[in-house]
Formats: C-alpha cells, structure tokens, sequence
C-alpha cells in the first residue's frame, strides 16, 4: 500500500459535465460553463465577480498588470510561500519584498510589514497557507494607513474564513489555484475574485489580448492570453456542487490526525487562531527539534513505509535567483522542521490511523 500526499475527487458528474461540454463542441475558451464557473465562484467568495484563468501563477501577474504594477514597484509578502507569488511579481517587473511570518499560522506576521513599506512599495500580497487565512483585518489596516492594494493569494486556502468572511472577499482582490491537488480542481486553471468593476473589466481586456470590444482583432495593449477552456470549468462546475462535502471532509480528517496521532513530545499539527476557519488544504506536522537533515531522513522513512509526505515550502528569498538576505527567523526556522502529510477527500480513517501509527512508531525509534 502507498498512500499519495493529494490525489483529485473526480466522480460521474465531473465527467458528465466534461462529457457535455466535449460534445457541444465549445471546447475552449468560451461556453456556459466558463460563466458558470465565475459566477458561482463569485458567490462562494461572496465577492461581486470572478475571472476565470488558465492557472494560480497568471491570477497574480494578471492583478499585478490590472493595478499597472510593475518595473520599480514593490510587493510586500511573506518569505514562506510555493515561489509562484515572488515569480509572478518578477515577471511583472516589481519586486518582492518578504516579511517574516507568524509561527502559529505560518501566514504574514502584519507586525512585520509597516517597516518594509518604501515610497515603491504599491501593495501587500499574503499568503493564506496551507489552508489557514492570513489576519486580513491588521493587514487591511496597515494598508489603509498606507494606501497600499491588499491582493489574497488564495491559492490553497478555498472555503478558509476570518471571522466568518471567507477568503477571496477580504482583499481590493484575491487570486486562486485549481491545480489538481487544491481543495477544488480543475486539472490546472485559477480565478481572481473582486468586488471592484473597473479592475474586474480590466482583468477581462487583458486575459484575451487586450482585443477591443468595438474593433475585432484590434489590440490596444499588449496583453495576455491567460483563458481557462470551458471543459477546465465543467469540471469546477461540479467541484463547486461538492465544495460543503469537500471542506467538511477536511475538517474530519485533521480530526482523525489528532485523534491517532496523540500527544507526542515537540510535535505539533496544524495550528488554528480563534478568528479564523482553516481549510485544511494540507496537514501539516511539525517538530521542534527538526533540522532540515533530520526532516529529509524522516520523510525518507516514511515513503519506506508506504506513506508520502512532501517538505514545507522553502523561504523563497534562498531561490539561486533571488538568493537575498532577509530578516526572516521564523520562516527559516519554520521551513526545516515541517513536513505535509496526505490530505485528499477519499482518505478514510484506518488509512490515516496506519499513518499515524508509522509515525509514532518512527518518532518512538
């Protein structure tokens, strides 16, 4: 037996609707499930629109392009992240600036930002991790002092909330990942959620070559063609008729870890403030005493015993690219001591009792 670290929930109603938006012959960027899609999203984030898009990664560089971010600009986020949210802000031409993060939600310390803020700094982009939102409202606040855009990577945090508002609402705008192993897939694809209509319209312009409206094939910018196809959102459709079984389902199984887990000494799992809804995109284990050679000889062990793991991100200011010195402690520190366990919607319970009990039985050695 091995068990994956994520794996999809495709059932017969994806592949009907895939089935259906094959046959009608509207296979790619265009079709009543593209509309579908976005505006059922919408109304799960409850923000006014949704823009459909080919992936997580473009979401952000088409925002960034949207606000006219760019060359000599800077972009606030944490140092702990999947590195798409510095590439996208270099593709752009701005600059990511990393903060350090907090060390029980692994999301931007809002402490950590007002001293990075420079007259380039255009706008603030956390990170809702793993699952567990970022504390939108302190960050709101010192972007409001500042005057500063506050742009949600969502990208594995659907369904997460922050005192009962849901991520993708929060924010002047939020991007999202549908890559396979998100808590809703479309295979690959994205969104940008936004209550703004002006940036919404924008969005839109740019993702389909920046054609006129009035003018066909007439281009009045150089812009992108970031589209989704409409059998990309038949999937997303009915993703999206599941999404209670889904983040009800998560919540069980971080339940069933630390039921069979137990207590160990200097180990954790995922942490959860008292504000926020964690969508549990990934559990997550962590070990005080964990140096990054301790963490790699565990994961190995594991994947001997038939389970999968994956390490935490690392602080993407260390990529050979950016390779920049920042006063980040908790993010390094955080980064060599955790490990993601599996999480995936058909994971049943003797499954992640076997985990844990390889767990303890290597933590015990």
């Amino acid at each position: 037996m091995f068990i994956p670290i994520s794996q999809p929930s495709i059932t017969q109603k994806e592949i009907d609707y895939v089935t259906d938006a094959v046959t009608s012959t509207w296979i790619s960027s265009l079709g009543k499930y593209i509309d579908r899609f976005e505006a059922e999203f919408a109304d799960f984030c409850q923000s006014r629109y949704a823009i459909c898009v080919s992936n997580g990664t473009v979401a952000i560089q088409l925002a960034l392009a949207a606000y006219d971010i760019g060359k000599g600009d800077e972009v606030i986020m944490p140092n702990l992240s999947f590195v798409a949210t510095a590439n996208a802000t270099l593709h752009s031409g701005a600059k990511p600036v990393f903060a350090d993060v907090d060390p029980v939600n692994l999301c931007i310390d809002p402490t950590k930002i007002e001293h990075l803020i420079t007259p380039n700094t255009k706008a603030i982009m956390p990170v809702h991790l793993y699952g567990h939102p970022a504390q939108m409202e302190a960050i709101l606040e010192v972007a409001g002092k500042h005057n500063l855009l506050v742009i949600e990577d969502a990208a594995e945090a659907h369904g997460a909330t922050v005192n009962g508002r849901p991520v993708g609402s929060l924010g002047n705008c939020a991007t999202f990942s549908f890559y396979g192993n998100k808590n809703i897939t479309t295979g690959e694809g994205g969104m940008i959620t936004t209550n703004d209509e002006d940036f919404y319209n924008k969005c839109k312009y740019l993702r389909d070559h920046a054609m006129s409206k009035e003018k066909r094939y007439w281009h009045t910018a150089p812009g992108f063609n970031f589209r989704m196809t409409n059998i990309q959102a038949a999937i997303g459709c009915a993703q999206l008729e599941r999404v209670g079984d889904f983040m009800a389902k998560r919540q069980l199984i971080f339940s069933w870890y630390k039921k069979h887990l137990g207590e160990i000494n200097k180990v954790s799992l995922n942490k959860t403030n008292d504000w926020a809804t964690n969508a549990y995109w990934l559990i997550c284990l962590e070990h005080k005493d964990w140096t990054a050679t301790d963490r790699d000889q565990f994961m190995t062990d594991l994947k001997k015993h038939g389970v999968d793991s994956r390490p935490y991100f690392y602080p993407m200011s260390q990529m050979p690219y950016i390779n920049e010195k920042v006063d980040t402690p908790v993010s390094d520190m955080v980064s060599q001591r955790g490990i993601n366990l599996p999480t995936f919607f058909d994971l049943e319970e003797s499954q992640v009792k076997f985990i844990c009990d390889v767990l303890k039985q290597l933590f015990n050695a």
